[in-house]
Formats: C-alpha cells, sequence, structure tokens
C-alpha cells in the first residue's frame, strides 16, 4: 500500500487500519535504521517500539506538507538521537565512553552476522561525529536522496553532501589503516 493510500484511509477515519498500514510497511527499514546507532537487538525493539507509539499519537498532527516515510524517518532519528544522547550522559558519570559501549556491543551481538571487514565499518561508523553518521547510514545503507535526507534532518543539501564527503573519507581511512 502506498503512503498516500495509508495517509487517505486515516483521513477517512480509519486510524487503526492506517496505523497497521505503517507498522507493516515501515517496520523492518526503521528497525535497521535504528540497529544501525543501537548496535543491539534487544534495544533496537524496545526503541522501535517508543518510535511507533510517538507516530500513532503525532499521526493526527500530520499535516502532509512533508513525504510519511521522510516524516516517520525524522521521527526515528531524533528518538535514536535522544536515546543516544541519554546513554552518552549515563556514560560520562560513569567515566566510560559511550561509543566504546557500543563497539562493544557489535562485536557481543549474537544476531550480527557479518564478517570481520563488516563490523570492523560498524565500528567505524560509530566514531564518527553524530550528523556525519546519521548522513553516511541515511545514504549508504538505506540509498536516500539527499534532498529526502535534507527533510528528515532539516539540514541543506550542500551541507548534507559535505557531511557525507567527509564522513566517507573518515571511514576509507580508518578501513585501510585496519586492513592494509
Amino acid at each position: 500500500m502506498t503512503d498516500t493510500e495509508i495517509i487517505s484511509i486515516y483521513r477517512e477515519g480509519k486510524r487503526e487500519e492506517a496505523f497497521r498500514h505503517i507498522v507493516g510497511n515501515y517496520s523492518e527499514r526503521l528497525y535497521w535504521h535504528v540497529r544501525r546507532f543501537l548496535c543491539c537487538h534487544e534495544d533496537t525493539n524496545d526503541l522501535l517500539q517508543d518510535i511507533f507509539i510517538k507516530v500513532w499519537t503525532a499521526l493526527p498532527s500530520f499535516r502532509g506538507e512533508s513525504k510519511l516515510f521522510t516524516w516517520l524517518y525524522r521521527i526515528a532519528t531524533n528518538e535514536v538521537l535522544n536515546h543516544l544522547r541519554k546513554h552518552k550522559a549515563i556514560s560520562l558519570l560513569r567515566m566510560h565512553d559511550a561509543a566504546e559501549t557500543f563497539e562493544k556491543r557489535i562485536d557481543e551481538d549474537p544476531y550480527f552476522d557479518g564478517n570481520k571487514m563488516q563490523r570492523e565499518l560498524h565500528k567505524c561508523i560509530q566514531r564518527l561525529p553524530e550528523k556525519q553518521r546519521i548522513v553516511f547510514s541515511l545514504r549508504y545503507f538505506d540509498e536516500m536522496k539527499y534532498e529526502d535526507i535534507a527533510e528528515i534532518t532539516g539540514t541543506s543539501v550542500g551541507a548534507l553532501k559535505a557531511s557525507y564527503h567527509h564522513a566517507y573519507g573518515k571511514l576509507k581511512k580508518s578501513m585501510e589503516e585496519k586492513f592494509l
């Protein structure tokens, strides 16, 4: 079902049906989007539930000024960032590095089935600054257009291209140092 059809169903008063379609269409995509940041299956599932609760609550205020999928990704990205900031604050109180914690989660995650190079790539991504990590993940893994990423992040296309370029350069350097 298309996003336009889902919104049409919602506007006909069939809220639950529209929401079921949103969950059906976007659960997997949003799961992987969140998982790239949290590196843990259980945390991702928990946060995904919170995201869909937020979507359900915010759906009446969706005005259609943006695409449904960019609106959903914006909610998911904001929830991920809030979660990471909270985790980072807790890490500072415990005097350890949040990025290091997430890197360990990659190694310890029984659901991660990538090879050594993929595992290292995900660790390197965790070391990127927040903005670069978001742009790289949306562009590289989700294959989103810069215009859609701009809508999600509220950033200009030019700034996103620069962030992606810097992220790519850092990742390339880190991977070359590790494997060459």
